[in-house]
């Protein structure tokens, strides 16, 4: 049996039948593009289109909370996380917190 955890944001498992939900597991990461990057986007900002600055932070950011959830969850002994959502929000100007959640299971294969 692999002990990798299966992640979805479904609310189940295909041919896995859910045995005990553990509860929520979350990763939470606080970010704030540094000061090249911020005069970067700022430039970006007065011509316009995409600001690939900012996307590499928001990426960065969102996979550093994935695997945080994920660490969360191998630390309650689940085999997966179902209904897995991410959330931002900005609390400081340039200052935000993105967060990763999900229930944590443990699951059986179906018979």
């Amino acid at each position: 049996m692999s002990s990798a955890i299966v992640i979805t944001t479904s609310q189940d498992l295909e041919g896995q039948r859910i045995t005990h939900y553990l509860g929520i597991v979350r990763g939470i990461v606080v970010r704030a593009p540094g000061i090249g990057r911020s005069f970067l986007g700022s430039l970006k900002r007065i011509v316009g289109g995409n600001i690939g600055s900012y996307e590499s932070v928001c990426d960065e950011a969102r996979q550093l909370a994935f695997q945080r959830m994920v660490d969360h969850a191998a630390q309650t002994g689940a085999t997966a996380v179902i209904a897995i959502r991410y959330d931002a929000t900005e609390f400081m100007p340039g200052v935000t917190e993105v967060l990763c959640y999900g229930t944590a299971v443990r699951t059986v294969p179906r018979t």
